[in-house]
């Protein structure tokens, strides 16, 4: 499998994991528990799967900084969590910081 679609896989698995972290709350709900630790567990193993092909740095940074971004909307959109100008610019600069590091780690190879 293409290390770019396992690492997206990776990222589903962490957003997934992530939300249920919230319901899960602080793990005295069992079924939202076990999510967040089959999400995780998940995330993982498809993150290190991706690192056959993709660096780390750069799997690292998409993985997380997607995973931010994501989580970020589905808190907003899903749990109306709240969104302002300023959230909304820091998602936008993690999503840019992810493409600059995807660019330069292609000029150099």
């Amino acid at each position: 499998m293409n290390g770019w679609l396992l690492l997206m896989v990776a990222i589903v698995f962490e957003v997934i994991g992530s939300t249920a972290l919230k319901a899960s709350q602080g793990f005295s709900k069992l079924l939202p528990s076990l999510v967040v630790v089959l999400g995780y567990g998940l995330a993982f193993y498809f993150l290190s799967l991706s690192l056959k092909t993709i660096p780390l740095n750069i799997a690292y940074a998409i993985w997380s900084g997607l995973g931010t971004a994501l989580i970020a909307l589905l808190g907003w959109w899903v749990l109306k969590e709240p969104m302002n100008g300023a959230i909304a610019l820091g998602i936008l600069l993690i999503i840019a910081g992810v493409v600059v590091l995807n660019l330069a780690s292609r000029l150099h190879h």
